[in-house]
């Protein structure tokens, strides 16, 4: 019986190592075409204000060696993560992007929304291609998606110097995206496949998310898992050559640079913590992009009264003209526009024409009362004009009213 027995289970295992072989190389059939593609496949993850608290030290002693963030949507929508996520990632040594869900309906309103996210991701350090997420197109044509996809793209490419990403399913990529777009590397979605089915006009992925409902280590809940190639991070020559040192200015007063060769209005705007919008305003430049070496611009002076006020997020006109004692048609009128609800994050707005009308942009180090010993005023003036509840918490960068 025994003899039996053991003879039954010889035949049965030989019976079934045919299909075990089978079944085993379909399993690393992913591992070993994506090999041939890229130097080696990164276990990835993507992530936002939906996975709530997320310990990122237990995620990297997980496996995963790269994490996308959600920065924002639309035009003024910050993920209430974003920083916290950023920060907690960086400092577990993971890979990182970003991604942008887009809500525009026309070209005009990607390129004011490629600026938001741009204005989000100065001064971070970024790992991987940040990508444009569009994928709910309410009434919109093709055409018109494609517009709006391509407006955005090439206004972000403008920005960062180097190329964004797209983030699609795989549906839209075989029904929507023209092969124009191909030139963007892909971060494509698909799952309960271990590889993507479609590609459409893409000749490869760089992205592939696999699944929604992923659990990892110092995560609660379900996770977006991705496998990520090499091709997904940002190569060493496309990032901006780092800015040279200001040129010496006798006068200190009255603040100039000459621009250098490869200088752009970024780079001189982070050595003189100023804005692209305003240096561009400043020196009446229509496009920021459009700068020669050799040319002169005057620099916003950080210590004098200003009379503009450029847009963060969550902004309104109605809250802009409120806290500098003024009305939404008067700065309609100041600023030449037409809808009061037209506005983005980083747009320089003129404040007024009246002399009397101080404002002052704070500066690092500076405090409520140091400000008000120096306008003349007091403490409470000031914290009642701009609505500040705690007169300790003031950033440098703030405009501030002067009563």
């Amino acid at each position: 019986m025994k003899q039996l027995l053991k003879s039954n289970i010889v035949w049965m295992l030989l019976f079934l190592l045919p299909s075990f072989l089978i079944l085993n190389t379909g399993k690393n059939c992913f591992a070993r075409e994506d090999t041939e593609r890229a130097t080696r496949i990164y276990q990835g993850i993507d992530v936002s204000v939906y996975q709530g608290e997320i310990n990122f030290q237990q995620v990297r002693r997980s496996g995963i060696e790269v994490v996308y963030i959600r920065a924002c949507e639309g035009f003024d929508l910050i993920d209430p993560y974003f920083e916290q996520n950023y920060r907690n990632a960086f400092n577990a040594g993971l890979k990182i992007g970003f991604y942008h869900y887009i809500t525009a309906s026309d070209p005009d309103e990607a390129r004011s929304q490629a600026d938001f996210f741009y204005s989000l991701l100065d001064g971070k350090t970024i790992d991987c291609y940040p990508a444009m997420d569009f994928e709910q197109f309410p009434d919109l044509t093709r055409e018109e998606i494609n517009e709006i996809g391509t407006a955005y793209l090439e206004r972000l490419q403008e920005l960062l110097g180097y190329t964004p990403a797209i983030y699609s399913d795989v549906n839209n990529i075989e029904t929507i995206w023209y092969a124009s777009l191909s030139k963007y590397p892909l971060w494509v979605a698909e799952y309960g496949t271990g590889m993507p089915q479609s590609i459409g006009n893409w000749s490869d992925w760089s992205g592939f998310q696999h699944s929604d409902e992923g659990n990892i280590a110092g995560i609660n809940g379900y996770v977006d898992l991705d496998y990520f190639k090499d091709s997904i991070f940002i190569h060493p020559s496309e990032r901006p050559a780092p800015a040279p040192e200001p040129s010496p200015n006798p006068n200190p007063t009255d603040l100039s640079y000459t621009v250098m060769p490869g200088d752009t209005l970024y780079s001189i705007s982070l050595q003189y913590r100023t804005t692209i919008p305003e240096l561009a305003a400043f020196n009446n430049i229509l496009n920021p992009n459009r700068i020669y070496p050799g040319q002169v611009l005057k620099i916003p002076d950080f210590s004098t009264p200003v009379s503009t006020y450029t847009i963060r997020p969550g902004d309104t006109l109605s809250s802009i003209a409120n806290r500098f004692d003024t009305t939404v048609q008067t700065l309609l009128a100041l600023n030449s526009l037409s809808d009061p609800n037209r506005i983005y994050p980083g747009q320089v707005l003129r404040l007024a024409d009246d002399p009397d009308n101080t404002f002052y942009r704070v500066n690092s180090g500076d405090t409520l009362s140091g400000i008000a010993t120096r306008f003349d005023t007091t403490v409470s003036a000031l914290a009642e004009r701009n609505h500040i509840a705690n007169p300790n918490l003031i950033y440098a960068g703030e405009i501030l009213s002067i009563p």
